[in-house]
This record gives C-alpha cells, sequence and structure tokens, in this order.
C-alpha cells in the first residue's frame, strides 16, 4: 500500500482541475447570434436576419489546421432507436391502451407495457401519455410483489384530476393509430439541400442559375452519398418525381446511421433558361429545413450570408468550403435565432482534413439540426394542432364502439385476474389477433422504410466516453458512499466498516475504519489533506474530520484499523444530530461547509491556502493528527423545514454573495450566507415531490443550478447578484428537460450529463437536454462521483459486449441497437450465476477531456484543463471500403425478410447462418461508415 501517497500526490492536481472543470459549462461553443445584413452590388440593404453563428473559432481567416475535435463527441440526438418507444417497445407485443379526459376536458391516451430492456433481464413498466401537448414517457420499476394502477402510472406523470376516468381499448386496431400519433414527432428520413455558389456570387437567383457544378463539387457530392437514378427509385425519394424525371435524372442518396437522406442538389434539378428565379430548384431547396451552401473560391472572397437567400422555411444553412491546397473542408453553420442549441460543436478551427470524419461530423450536424428546427415555435405550435386534431379525432371514434370495445373496471396489471375457462380462452384469442395486427404493422413500416430502426453497416469499432471500466469484481459488501483517493476508491460499507480499494485485482481491500464508524456520507479532499465525513444517525450524528496524511501513515505503518473510539478528537461537536451536509465545489481558496441540522443550517468554514496544504501533505510535521482546530463555526441559519438536498453555490466576488440552495416541502430557496434571508428559487407543481439533487454549475464563470426532482431537471441561472440579493427571474438561458425514468442519482461532466437509476444510465448533453445514450445496468448504484465516477451493478462484465459486431438476429427484433452502439457496460447475469457487487468505473477526463478543448475559468480557481493524455483512447482507425450503392436498401430488405419470416416462424437455422453471412459480406463493403 506504499504507492498509494505517491499516487495521489501525481494525480491530485488533474484531479482538482477536473473536478472544477466538470461543474464548467458553455453554450458559447455553439455559437453566438449575430444581425446579418446582405446588399446588393450598389450597397443597397436586400434582407436582413438574427441568425446563431457558428465557425468554431473568432478568426475564421486562421490557418488551415486540424481541430481538436475527436470522432467520439459526435453523437445524433434523441436518437430514434431510443426514442421512437410504441414502434421499438410496443407494436407487436402485448401491451394495454387507454383514453380518458384530463380535468380541462382534453382527451388523452395512455399505452402501458411490462417490458424487458433490451433483453436484459431488467423487467420494467414503461408508459406513454399523449397529450395535444405532445407525449411523456417514463419508466418504473417493476416489481413481482406489487401491481401498478393506471391511475398510479399517471399520477407519476403529474395527471391526478379526471373529468372521465381512463378505460381500456381492445380494439387491436388502436395500435395503428397509436403509431401515427408517434411518428407526429417527426420523420425518421431526411431530405437536404445543397446549393452551389460560385466565388463571388451574392445573390440567390446567381446561385441558382448556375447550370453545372464543378470539379470540387462533384468530389463533396461523391463524399455525401451515391448517385442514384431516379426513374423508379424504390427507396425514400425527399419529395422528387421517381417516374416521369420531372424532377432531374439523377440525385444524391445515402443512409447514415439507419436515417435515408436524399440529398436535393441545384445543379441536378431542372435548370430553365428563360427562368432566371429558377422556381423548380427554389421550390425543392426553398421548402428544406437544412441547406448546405457549397461555395468555391478562398476566405479573402465574400462570405454566404443566409439573408442573400429568400426563404421562409430554411432554418439552417451549412457553409462548405474546400481548399485544394492541403485537400480539407471548412465548415460555417448559420441557425435561425429561434432554433434550439443541438451539436455537435464545431472544433476550433473548423478545418477537417479527415474527409470520413467530416462527412460523419456533417451528417450528424444537419440531422440534429433539422430536429432541432422542429422544436422551434412556428414548427411546434402546428405538430401540436396536428396532434389535438388526430386525439379528438381518435377520441370520438371511439365513443360509439366504447361499451363494446373497453372494460371500465379493469386495472392494469401483468398478470390476468383468474377467470372462468370460457372467459380466459377468449381474452387469449384477443390478445393473440392484438399481438397479430401489431406484428403486421410492424412489418409493414419496416418495409415501407419509415421503421425508426439502427442498421448495422459497419465493422467500425468505436469507444464512447462513458464506457465503463471494471475496477472491482465480487466485492462481498454493501456499499453506502464512497470517493476516490488518487486511483484508489474508498467506500464505506454497511457491515464492515471504511475501506480502500486499488485499482489492482491482486491488492486485496485494505479496511481503514472498523464497522463501529457508521459513515453515512463522505467527501475526500486531496489538495486540503482532508476527509469530511458524516457518521451515526439521529442524535448521534456528527461530521468528523481527518487528514489523509495521518490515514496513509497509519495504513503504510500498518497500525491497528481505527474505531469510531479513536475519532473522538475528530468530531466537530456542533454538528450534532446532523442528518446531511454539502461543500462548496471550488474549495481552493476556502473551504465551506453547510451542517444541516433538523431545520437549522450551521456554516463552517476552513481557511488554507493551497500552498499551505501542500506544504503540510509534503511535511507533515509540526501539525496534531487532528485538524478540528482549523475549522470555526460563522453562523447559524433557521429555516421553515429540514432540507432534503443542499447545494453551495459561489458568488462571484466572494465578499458576502455566496448562496445555499436547499430543498424541502414543494421548493427550492436559496439563502444567503451572510445574512440567512431566503428567496424563492423554484416551485414545484406536483404532488408527490421526490428531490434528487441540486448541482451548482457555472456558465461562462456566472453561477446557476441544476434542480432534479421526479423526472425533471430544471436549469436556473442565480447571477448577476445585486448586492446580497440574487436576482431570480425568469431568464432566457433557463431550460428543462425530463428524464424518461427518476433517477437517483446526477452527474454533470460537461458537455454531458448522466442520470443514475435503479437500472440504467441515462446519457444526455447539458445544453439542451437530448438524450444521446439509455446503457442498461441491472441493479445500479453511484458509488462516487467527484472526480472519476463509480458505480456497483449486481452483473459482471460480459465480454460479448465489447464494441464489436454480433447477431442479433434470433434474439432481438430489427429495431433493436446492436453491438455496435453498444459501449462495455455491466450485461446481465447468466443462469445458475450467484448475484454479487462488481464495481466499474467511468473515467472523468474521457467525459470532460473530449470536449473541445477551449479554455473555461472557474470563479474562484484560475485553471486551464490540459489535453488528456493520448494514451487514454487512441484515434480510431478508419477501415477502406468501396463504393456499394444499393447495399442499404438490400439491408433494409433483408431485415424485412428476416422479420416477416420471425414473425411467421418459420425461420431455419440456414436461414439464419445464410442472412448472417450476406450480412456481413454487405458492412464488409459499404462506403459511408
Amino acid at each position: 500500500m506504499g504507492n498509494i501517497w505517491e499516487t495521489y500526490l501525481k494525480h491530485f492536481s488533474a484531479s482538482e482541475d477536473l473536478g472544477c472543470r466538470r461543474g464548467e459549462f458553455s453554450r458559447k461553443h455553439y455559437g453566438s447570434v449575430e444581425l446579418l445584413i446582405s446588399s446588393d452590388a450598389d450597397g443597397a440593404i436586400q434582407r436582413a436576419g438574427r441568425f446563431r453563428v457558428e465557425n468554431g473559432s473568432i478568426d475564421e481567416a486562421s490557418d488551415y489546421t486540424p481541430g481538436t475535435w475527436r470522432r467520439t463527441d459526435v453523437h445524433l440526438e434523441n436518437p430514434e432507436y431510443h426514442t421512437r418507444w410504441y414502434f421499438k417497445y410496443f407494436l407487436g407485443k402485448v401491451h394495454q391502451n387507454y383514453v380518458g379526459m384530463d380535468a380541462e376536458k382534453n382527451p388523452f391516451f395512455l399505452s402501458v407495457v411490462l417490458s424487458d430492456q433490451n433483453n436484459q433481464r431488467v423487467p420494467q413498466y414503461r408508459a406513454i401519455l399523449w397529450r395535444k401537448t405532445g407525449t411523456l414517457k417514463i419508466s418504473l420499476p417493476y416489481s413481482p410483489t406489487k401491481t401498478l394502477s393506471v391511475k398510479s402510472i399517471l399520477s407519476a406523470m403529474n395527471v391526478d384530476r379526471f373529468e372521465k376516468g381512463p378505460r381500456e381499448i381492445l380494439n387491436p386496431e388502436i395500435q395503428k393509430d397509436l403509431l401515427v400519433l408517434e411518428e407526429q414527432e417527426g420523420s425518421v428520413n431526411f431530405k437536404f439541400g445543397v446549393l452551389y455558389a460560385k466565388d463571388g456570387q451574392l445573390t440567390d437567383d446567381e446561385m441558382f442559375s448556375n447550370e453545372s457544378g464543378s470539379e470540387n463539387l462533384d468530389k463533396f457530392l461523391n463524399l455525401l452519398g451515391d448517385t442514384i437514378c431516379l426513374q423508379g427509385w424504390a427507396g425514400y425519394r425527399g419529395g422528387l418525381d421517381t417516374k416521369n424525371d420531372t424532377t432531374g435524372i439523377n440525385s444524391i442518396y445515402t443512409v447514415y446511421q439507419g436515417h435515408e437522406l436524399m440529398f436535393h442538389v441545384s445543379t441536378m434539378l431542372p435548370y430553365s433558361k428563360e427562368n432566371k428565379q429558377q422556381v423548380e430548384r427554389k421550390r425543392h431547396i426553398g421548402n428544406d429545413i437544412v441547406t448546405i451552401v457549397f461555395q468555391e473560391g478562398d476566405d479573402a472572397s465574400p462570405s454566404f450570408k443566409p439573408s442573400m437567400i429568400r426563404s421562409h422555411f430554411t432554418h439552417i444553412f451549412a457553409l462548405v468550403r474546400y481548399n485544394s491546397q492541403n485537400d480539407s473542408y471548412r465548415l460555417k453553420i448559420f441557425s435561425e435565432e429561434s432554433v434550439p442549441l443541438f451539436g455537435p460543436p464545431l472544433p476550433s478551427p473548423p478545418v477537417f482534413t479527415d474527409h470520413q470524419e467530416f462527412r460523419d461530423f456533417l451528417l450528424v450536424k444537419l440531422i440534429n439540426g433539422e430536429k432541432a428546427t422542429l422544436e422551434t415555435p412556428t414548427f411546434a405550435q402546428k405538430r401540436q394542432r396536428t396532434l389535438d386534431m388526430l386525439i379528438r379525432s381518435l377520441n370520438q371514434d371511439l365513443m360509439p364502439d366504447m361499451p363494446k370495445n373497453m372494460l371500465n373496471r379493469r386495472s392494469f396489471s401483468d398478470v390476468l385476474p383468474e377467470s372462468p375457462k370460457s372467459a380466459r380462452k377468449k381474452e387469449e384469442a384477443r390478445q393473440a389477433e392484438f399481438v397479430r395486427v401489431g406484428q403486421a404493422l410492424k412489418l409493414k413500416t419496416i418495409v415501407r422504410g419509415d421503421a425508426p430502426t439502427s442498421l448495422v453497416t459497419t465493422g467500425l469499432c468505436r469507444k464512447e466516453p462513458w464506457e465503463s471500466q471494471s475496477f472491482c469484481s465480487s466485492f462481498p459488501y454493501d456499499i453506502v458512499c464512497g470517493d476516490s483517493w488518487g486511483q484508489s476508491l474508498l467506500v464505506a460499507t454497511d457491515s464492515a466498516g471504511v475501506m480502500l480499494l486499488e485499482d489492482s485485482p491482486t491488492l486485496p481491500p485494505v479496511q481503514v475504519f472498523d464497522k463501529t464508524l457508521t459513515v453515512k456520507q463522505m467527501h475526500l479532499l486531496e489538495p486540503q489533506d482532508l476527509l469530511i465525513a458524516r457518521a451515526d444517525k439521529g442524535k448521534d450524528a456528527r461530521l468528523y474530520v481527518y487528514r489523509l496524511s495521518t490515514l496513509k501513515r497509519g495504513i503504510e505503518e500498518r497500525q491497528l484499523v481505527r474505531t469510531k473510539y479513536d475519532s473522538r478528537e475528530n468530531k466537530l461537536e456542533k454538528t450534532k444530530g446532523c442528518h446531511l451536509y454539502s461543500i462548496n465545489t471550488h474549495h481552493g481558496v476556502e473551504l465551506r461547509i453547510v451542517a444541516a441540522i433538523r431545520n437549522k443550517l450551521l456554516l463552517i468554514t476552513r481557511k488554507q491556502s493551497r500552498l499551505d496544504c501542500l506544504s503540510s501533505i509534503a511535511t507533515v510535521t509540526g501539525t496534531t493528527d487532528s485538524p478540528v482546530e482549523e475549522f470555526q463555526y460563522i453562523r447559524e441559519i433557521c429555516l421553515c423545514d429540514s432540507p432534503v438536498v443542499m447545494a453551495l453555490v459561489d458568488g462571484p466576488t466572494g465578499e458576502n454573495d455566496h448562496m445555499i440552495c436547499v430543498a424541502y416541502r414543494h421548493q427550492f430557496d436559496l439563502i444567503n450566507e451572510s445574512t440567512g434571508d431566503a428567496y424563492r428559487l423554484h416551485h414545484v407543481d406536483s404532488n408527490r415531490v421526490n428531490f434528487v439533487s441540486a448541482i451548482d454549475v457555472y456558465e461562462d464563470g456566472e453561477a446557476g443550478l441544476l434542480l432534479c426532482y421526479n423526472n425533471i431537471c430544471v436549469y436556473k441561472k442565480v447571477c448577476p447578484f445585486n448586492g446580497a440579493t440574487p436576482m431570480i427571474q425568469p431568464n432566457t438561458s433557463d431550460f428543462h428537460f425530463s428524464w424518461n425514468q427518476m433517477p437517483n442519482a446526477i452527474v454533470c461532466a460537461f458537455p454531458y450529463i448522466l442520470a443514475f437509476t435503479t437500472d440504467s444510465i441515462e446519457i444526455r448533453l447539458v445544453v439542451n437536454g437530448n438524450l444521446v445514450y439509455t446503457a442498461v445496468v441491472p441493479e445500479l448504484q453511484l458509488t462516487a462521483s467527484r472526480s472519476d465516477i463509480y458505480f456497483i451493478s449486481s452483473a459482471p462484465i460480459n465480454s460479448a459486449s465489447n464494441c464489436s459486431s454480433r447477431d442479433t438476429s434470433s434474439q432481438s427484433s430489427p429495431q433493436t441497437p446492436t453491438g455496435y452502439e453498444m459501449p462495455v457496460f455491466p450485461s446481465p447475469l447468466g443462469d445458475g450465476e450467484a448475484p454479487s457487487k462488481h464495481i466499474y468505473k467511468i473515467p472523468l477526463s474521457n467525459l470532460v477531456g473530449r470536449s473541445i478543448e477551449r479554455p473555461l475559468k472557474s470563479p474562484l480557481v484560475n485553471k486551464v484543463l490540459t489535453a488528456p493524455a493520448p494514451s487514454v483512447i487512441g484515434p480510431t482507425p478508419m477501415i477502406a471500403s468501396t463504393t456499394s450503392l444499393s447495399l442499404s436498401r438490400m439491408e433494409i430488405k433483408e431485415i424485412a425478410s428476416r422479420t416477416r419470416k420471425e414473425l411467421l416462424g418459420d425461420e431455419t437455422e440456414k436461414n439464419e447462418q445464410e442472412n448472417q453471412g450476406g450480412r456481413t459480406e454487405e458492412n464488409s463493403r459499404d462506403k459511408h461508415h
């Protein structure tokens, strides 16, 4: 154990840098809004508009050098195979659907299914609530001893009052109508415009009048996709004529991660010498939400502006320039002001020398951009009107059949109630017909090409930043809490005291405290040479403080394990009865602790500079074993109730403007540390409140809070401060989003925010709340997250769950993500395996260090994160491939054929082998991944 001290001396600086960095985030990475004005040749203003401009760097004329972007930063946001629940989890399976009317007399539909998460032996209820305002999806844990009722599920969705209570719909045709409702979320296929602009062209009439392109344009189009003949084309056509060649002879088409993409290329659309405005070209490109503008010329020539284009429909322009000198592409994005932020953010500078990486980046940016545009007021209101009309129409259609097709008092259950034999047979026959109708509908959707699938068209193996590493297998004790110590982990167990675990299978755990000290909460601050722990419960609970150097010396000298009696000199006596405590995130200048004792807050500080800390760590001489004397009690603050969640917020000056966020009753309040004055931050409008966390974050150095309760996450900005009073009012920078499952813990690691539930890790982006990935992790429990993230699961790492492709044809329906999208996460137990605890680690540097490396400064700690070592994850090797146009459609047809056989029950082992062999051959030939 002698290497612990050297390890944490080596790593504490980087650890603190990352810890401070994790609480930082910036929307400036996603561009800034500018007023763009275009003028004619005489200088007269033609049009103006406000657009968010993303150019990756301030100096657009900077040298063409590769950016610091890495492949793993590129994610499709809200991927359909994670968000289209009804198609994936409900359709073609036994589930129940209900209709009701809320207190405002608006009809709603509810769908509930008991499903297994991706065949991972994690049963859970999934529920979708269809309302005119949109759909709400939640997952609820399954308990074999407790059956959920419909009203309890609706209550979890904050629907408690009804004009008409929910009644079950038994007609199997309802599945078709609900699938239509889900499809209102947007198409799974996309059409994008490609407008060719010659050097010096400044008007849309000039750009649309280019009869032909150039060699550079042809090279770019060949990178985007394949040239297809429109006549007789059977795939997604994007509004183009595939019978009479009225919209051109050829077009550019590709498939990217299950999405069919058609490009409306200006030089491929019909050209008219008589019509200077080229109406036929504008009819298509002008009605595309996203348009690529490929502009010839160097950076010194006049650049494209979106105000040059007369279109009220196009919201996003991607300006692409090609530099033949170093064979690179430069990208610039213009988004209409109302479009929400979307990723990936551009590298700095936005120059791509690897063409395949540029293609991946561009296509993901375009797809994410169109999805984001659908959330603008213009499109959202239109979608809401359509959804309202569909729901009301469907409700009216069901009214005459209500007595025949509904059971009014049948509660939701995964097990049907006992009934006479004849009634049971009738119910089984109804379920069989229900499943048959649903499976036929699913097959039809897949064959049509409208299914939210995620096709594997590559053998490429890539690591995701949230991929976990096995840290300790088969740990025999239940863990209450923990924190990282260098590359080791200090954990408090329920029955064996506090133990230190090394990141090595050959080193056994070392007991630091015995079971007489029952630790409930801890923080290990390496730069401060300090361990803070809350131990015991009720009136006996207290805070304890220890020097890490003293604990380290005891471990190295193999002294007797410390007991509660040995810790009597380490008590902070005034904290007797403490049930919760919190510390400030940026403790480089001054450590602040707030202890909650029932409805009383006790503020404690320890002033000691970082250099002093380092000196004390190095020498460990001339100091007492206990640091208790270094702490001072500042003041007590009385609250109206006992806090459930707390967070400390650093003020911008550090002079009497620090705040404490507390959660109790149905509200989050801000408390001024100096005056004790309370300010209402957020009211929770829900009958039941489960407070999860409050996280202090700093957007460009200004304080904000991520408030999480139930399955809701809300961001509130609390700066600027007006004297000692925070400015708390609705702010344009505030936002909120919903988790699919109620979290037990939240970890913010910009650009990601992770929710840890009972059986999954839900990964979203901080800036917009968009879902990136959901990882199934059975019996999950977060252990530590101040630096690296440690969590516990009952399942061991399965070597088959690595990123190599594997055949899922006999186990999964086509829309289920395959091994390509599934990073290494704990996998389910095999038959006969005994349950045990396994500890996993997600390195914080993988999450934070992969964001675009621009300096982000903390308000109190002036540090710039250094780039992570290249050895963390090397560059992903690109696999050479050749052009193959029809493989994407062939894959769709192959999957549809396989699914048809599965549904009809006649798929043989020979067919499986043939399909797998064909798919492997196709994957090796596919060009575009």
